[in-house]
């Protein structure tokens, strides 16, 4: 039983930190990203080397309180990056080294994908985050080899990329994260320059913030807020206007993956040790 009750603050709003949080049968992969559907139920998203690790579940479905409810796609998914769940409860996995977005029931049933493949470049090259907006269009971060990003209808149809590599407005070193708001706005994590950028739903860019050391996860709450990961390690809560409204360090390494649960509470995706932390709201 743990001997200290570790308490912190994002703004006026107070968590306790509690971890681990959920249990699996023992697994090959490591954890990497955390997403909640509309249920409250939590998908754990667990990478592998797709050469060298057996076919184990790269997806673990957790109910509210943790408990183990299965797991699936290791016969579907190879490189699993990141996750995210939709409004209707697909759940959207970023397969990176194969370039494809895999879109899946939430019991594990493939139903479509977005990209070609195994084919570099149709038009993924190394894909690592996914989300849908609430307008229903799809966005993907394309950050390992390609500085883009793609955006689709609710359909998959292909719309719209726009970036290129550098470090200018509208430019990316490696756009590892992404998420949009109900407002229009979509913010990429710009991991190698330490920003998060932000765009409008056409692509347009609108601005920068930049107080991040080596950024990786964002997530985003009904109010237009923010809240992103970094490596310092910190979590940091931003306004929907950029300004900032807390930080705190609840981790020990940094959090790969974030996102929060019906009852106010934030889930962290620890990779280092692997791990699921929860912020339990006060």
């Amino acid at each position: 039983m743990a001997s200290h009750d570790l308490i912190v603050a994002l703004g006026d709003t107070h968590y306790r930190v509690e971890r681990p949080f959920g249990s699996w049968p023992q697994n090959t992969g490591f954890v990497t990203d955390v997403t909640v559907d509309s249920r409250g139920h939590v998908f754990v998203m667990l990478r592998h080397d797709p050469l060298m690790h057996p076919n184990d579940p790269r997806v673990i479905e957790l109910a509210p309180d943790g408990t183990y409810l299965g797991g699936w796609g290791g016969d579907l998914i190879a490189d699993s990056h990141m996750l995210t769940a939709d409004t209707s409860g697909r759940i959207l996995c970023v397969d990176r080294d194969m370039h494809e977005i895999i879109i899946c029931s939430a019991t594990g049933e493939r139903i479509s994908g977005l990209g070609q493949r195994g084919q570099p470049l149709a038009p993924f090259n190394h894909p690592t985050d996914i989300h849908v907006s609430a307008w229903g269009e799809i966005y993907v971060a394309d950050g390992y080899a390609a500085s883009r990003v793609h955006r689709f209808s609710a359909y998959g149809v292909h719309i719209q990329s726009w970036g290129e590599h550098g470090s200018g407005d509208g430019q990316f070193g490696w756009p590892h994260a992404i998420w949009t708001h109900a407002d229009g706005r979509v913010l990429v994590v710009d991991r190698t320059h330490d920003r998060v950028q932000i765009f409008d739903r056409n692509g347009n860019h609108l601005g920068n913030w930049t107080h991040f050391r080596d950024p990786v996860a964002i997530w985003g709450d009904e109010d237009g807020n923010s809240y992103v990961t970094d490596t310092q390690p910190t979590l940091q809560k931003i306004g929907p206007k950029g300004e900032k409204l807390g930080r705190c360090r609840p981790f020990l390494n940094g959090a790969h993956g974030i996102f929060g649960t019906p009852e106010g509470d934030i889930l962290l995706a620890e990779s280092s040790p692997s791990r699921l932390t929860r912020l339990r709201r006060l």
